[in-house]
């Protein structure tokens, strides 16, 4: 079987894929990745191989846009409502517009059997539709605009459609993948396929701090790339001093060279690290305080580790509101919240030191265990590919 995967131009939206792209060439089948050049790294670290389209896309760039100078998107512009939410696949429109047809002339010459796609490139969707091959959707994680974004991609992708030879429409997904486990994902959705979520995180080296349990516990703090690059640097600093008096405790934060200068002196007990794969850096973790970023939130509760998540924008918020109802964890969502040191630190003491958070976090990574691997799909994808579409 051939699978080809299609998802939009952000490096986070293709390791979500990555385990299952692993179990298919596991079992044998050819795998390759389509996308621009954003996604050739995170597919190369993922050992695979990939097509590149086009100039790089720069999703974060969009992001930035309407943000005042200095300024978070949180300080900014608050928590999204729902119709901002359904305004984040706005990008993915366009983008479906100026590359759709390219992804199925080249998807008709390397004709593959199966399309792997993420929740908003709609390309991928096309494609499938043009050339009669099912699409399987993989959520990255908590969901609150997959729905919504098909009945948007309906309504205003209509005349793309028919211009490439689609007259009904937009296809929808044949099937859909879920790696949150019970209890996590948003409840209105309609419910996917689950399967499990093997952290994937790109490749690295086990640094020698994180091979040997610390003396006493040890707090991650993270806040991703992109939430760094829209002026998140002072949001880091004010939690690296609100963590660094805590007893007992060794806090690491990961954080790329370029944003090390912004952060300022470093506190006493706070080790700042090059970035590294989660899943290498957690085994001997308490807790973690990270931006609401599916990957490292699915990462972390595969972990069972409670969390604080400290949100900026869009499906982030969606994110804290499920940590917070799964009861694995805290949430601090507007920006006076987390740019008060003594209230950051309260809810970092109240998620390490109350244990209810720790029992509730080791019931969903149990959760987690009980899910189908990806290789359990594996039979199911082929008998997918060979009956065709499903409608």
């Amino acid at each position: 079987m051939r699978v080809l995967i299609i998802t939009t131009p952000v490096p986070t939206h293709l390791t979500a894929l990555a385990p299952l792209a692993w179990a298919l060439r596991g079992a044998g089948h050819d795998v390759l990745v389509a996308g621009q050049p954003d996604v050739a790294p995170a597919a190369r670290a993922a050992g695979l191989s990939c097509h590149v389209f086009g100039e790089p896309f720069a999703a974060h760039e969009l992001l930035a846009v309407n943000l005042p100078e200095g300024a978070r998107p949180i300080e900014a512009h608050g928590r999204p409502d729902a119709a901002a939410l359904a305004g984040a696949v706005r990008p993915w429109i366009m983008h479906a517009r100026y590359t759709a047809a390219a992804y199925a002339e080249f998807a008709r010459s390397w004709r593959p059997d199966l399309i792997l796609a993420d929740r908003v490139d709609y390309g991928a969707l096309i494609t499938g539709g043009l050339l009669g091959v099912p699409v399987v959707q993989h959520r990255w994680g908590i969901d609150p605009i997959g729905e919504s974004a098909w009945r948007i991609g309906q309504r205003t992708l209509g005349p793309l459609c028919a211009r490439l030879g689609l007259p009904a429409g937009l296809p929808r997904p044949s099937l859909v993948l879920d790696p949150c486990p019970p209890g996590v994902q948003s409840p209105e959705l309609t419910p996917g396929e689950p399967i499990r979520c093997v952290p994937s995180n790109g490749s690295g080296v086990l640094p020698a701090w994180a091979a040997a349990p610390p003396a006493g516990r040890r707090l991650l703090v993270t806040l991703g790339t992109i939430s760094l690059e829209l002026n998140g640097a002072p949001l880091l600093r004010t939690v690296l001093e609100a963590c660094a008096g805590l007893p007992d405790t060794e806090v690491v934060a990961p954080v790329q060279a370029e944003h090390r200068a912004d952060l300022g002196d470093i506190p006493a007990g706070v080790r700042v690290v090059d970035p590294v794969p989660l899943d290498l850096v957690l085994d001997h973790c308490a807790a973690v305080v990270h931006h609401g970023g599916t990957g490292t939130h699915l990462t972390a509760t595969a972990f069972g580790l409670p969390q604080l998540v400290l949100p900026g924008l869009s499906d982030t918020f969606t994110v804290a509101d499920r940590v917070v109802a799964s009861g694995a964890g805290l949430s601090l969502d507007t920006a006076d919240a987390q740019n008060d040191p003594a209230a950051v630190g309260a809810a970092v003491r109240r998620v390490l030191d109350d244990p209810s958070f720790a029992a509730r976090a080791a019931e969903l990574a149990e959760s987690v265990r009980k899910m189908p691997a990806p290789a359990a799909l594996v039979p199911a994808l082929v008998d997918l590919a060979r009956s065709g579409p499903r409608t």
